[in-house]
């Protein structure tokens, strides 16, 4: 059974910053892509960054390039995703996303697994 667990949500003021992180158990880490989506209250969840198993390899939404930065480390079956210059239209439920597969993939039916997500609350 594979298992994603998000954490690192909270309040924030508009152009702080927050870390969040994903752990991943019951499978090898390092075979999947990993992803962040978020959604808004009345909102469908959206595309933030991904990380393909080959750390090198990342891609991100037009709205948060620049400002986040997603990473992985293998050994600790963890994923980040840095988060600065915050705003309030970033205010969302994150979510931690898995794929057992190896791309850059952009859709929520994409992903094969999906962590139960950690809200921020960017404040103005």
């Amino acid at each position: 059974q594979v298992q994603l667990v998000e954490s690192g949500g909270g309040l924030v003021q508009a152009g702080g910053s927050l870390r969040l992180s994903c752990g991943i158990s019951g499978r090898t880490f390092s075979i999947y892509t990993m992803a962040w989506f978020r959604q808004a209250p009345g909102k469908e969840r959206e595309f933030v960054a991904v990380i393909r198993r080959n750390a090198g390899i990342t891609s991100y939404a037009d709205s948060v390039k620049g400002r986040f930065t997603i990473s992985r480390d293998n050994a600790k079956n963890t994923v980040y995703l840095q988060m600065n210059s915050l705003k309030p239209e970033d205010t969302a439920v994150y979510y931690c996303a898995a794929k057992l597969n190896s791309g850059i993939y952009y859709y929520t039916e994409n992903y094969d697994y999906w962590g139960q997500g950690t809200q921020v609350t960017v404040s103005s």
